[in-house]
């Protein structure tokens, strides 16, 4: 069964989903480049082969963490999440986008990012 939010705590969320994005886009970044260097022949910053596996690990775990909560991850660069959730007697998917201090959109399951609307005042 689908766990559904409520905005309130979908909101509650906010913060730690800002701090999962913090850590996976650093990660991201060590990893990018270490495959940029891999490419070049180069030693990467963040070490050799095992070293890199061990990023893939952690950015891993990163991702994990969204669909332990009931998040749906839609993209890591940059981060989008979705959140299950009820408006006006209709599924939705509340809306988060890396970067965003707040959760404060929505859209209906169909449309995807592309519907995305600022949520009601009243939630």
């Amino acid at each position: 069964m689908v766990k559904r939010f409520t905005v309130s705590e979908a909101r509650s969320l906010a913060p730690a989903m800002q701090r999962q994005a913090q850590r996976l886009a650093a990660l991201r970044a060590d990893l990018a480049e270490a495959h940029l260097a891999q490419q070049r022949g180069h030693a990467a910053a963040v070490g050799g082969i095992a070293e890199v596996k061990a990023v893939e690990a952690r950015l891993q775990e990163s991702i994990d963490w969204f669909t332990q909560q009931g998040i749906g991850l839609k993209g890591i660069a940059p981060v989008i999440a979705d959140l299950p959730s009820e408006l006006d007697g209709q599924p939705v998917l509340l809306c988060w986008l890396e970067g965003e201090r707040s959760l404060d959109f929505y859209h209906p399951p169909e449309t995807g990012f592309m519907g995305r609307r600022r949520l009601p005042e009243s939630d």
